[in-house]
């Protein structure tokens, strides 16, 4: 399918409220802001039919690409679908489950045998780990059948926005005195965890070096275009974004694509 195609389809889905509750304006706006990335990562994995997506969250991706044939599976800290019934309750209703297992990826190994997927996917998740990256991109690596393929996008710590916010003296960060002096641990496993939080934002040089740690291979990361879905006349807000990544190095985000 081509990725004009694939854009249609997501579309579509969030027309037919598929991706999240209507009335949901956060969600809204996550999907909006996240649907080229949808697209590419969906046109990425075609062929490759069990998926698992690590740090699964809101489950849009998964719903986007359960609709589109693939066998779904989902992981993370909690159970989403009390959080975000709607993407996972809708996939059940078309073509049967997502299914999600509860799974603290930084500490926990997960619940899958060996080469048990085709691809793996993890979106916007590392940035909010405590500790180090290299056991949960380890465990994903075990996950993945020889030949299977991951991707993982992660925060541009030298985008323009945070170059900006340094000129004008103020921190990348999340606000201090909220998510740092006062922020709250959450225990687990006898380990104190701030998920809540970047933690770490990632250069390409360094997202690159966690896969290769990891043994992945054939790894290409690249600085992912951060256009948003728009329609109408706010489509012209959009010529501020193409100005800006028409210099790749001052996207938001990286995205990494990369083979057992």
């Amino acid at each position: 399918m081509r990725r004009t195609e694939l854009e249609a389809k997501a579309i579509a889905l969030h027309a037919a409220g598929r991706l999240h509750d209507a009335d949901d304006h956060a969600m809204e706006d996550v999907f909006r802001g996240s649907v080229d990335r949808f697209v590419e990562i969906a046109e990425r994995l075609q062929g490759r039919r069990r998926v698992l997506d690590v740090g699964s969250g809101h489950g849009q991706l998964l719903a986007l690409l359960h609709a589109l044939g693939h066998e779904c599976h989902g992981v993370d800290h909690e159970d989403m679908r009390v959080r975000y019934p709607v993407a996972y309750d809708t996939a059940a209703r078309h073509g049967g489950p997502i299914d999600f297992r509860v799974c603290n990826v930084e500490s926990e190994p997960l619940p899958y045998p060996d080469a048990s997927f085709d691809a793996v996917t993890c979106c916007q998740v590392l940035e909010h780990f405590s500790h180090s990256h290299l056991p949960a991109m380890r465990e994903i690596h075990r996950v993945l059948v020889p030949g299977g393929l991951l991707e993982v996008d992660v925060p541009n710590v030298a985008a323009l926005r945070n170059r900006v916010r340094l000129l004008r003296g103020r921190n990348i960060t999340y606000d201090y005195a909220e998510h740092y002096l006062h922020a709250e641990p959450v225990l687990h496993g006898g380990r104190s965890y701030f998920p809540l939080r970047h933690n770490r934002e990632f250069t390409r040089d360094e997202l690159a070096l966690l896969l290769s740690e990891a043994g992945f291979r054939d790894i290409d990361v690249r600085y992912l275009r951060s256009r948003r879905w728009r329609s109408g006349w706010s489509r012209v807000r959009s010529l501020g974004t193409a100005v800006r990544d028409a210099v790749p190095s001052l996207r938001k985000s990286l995205i990494a694509f990369a083979v057992k």
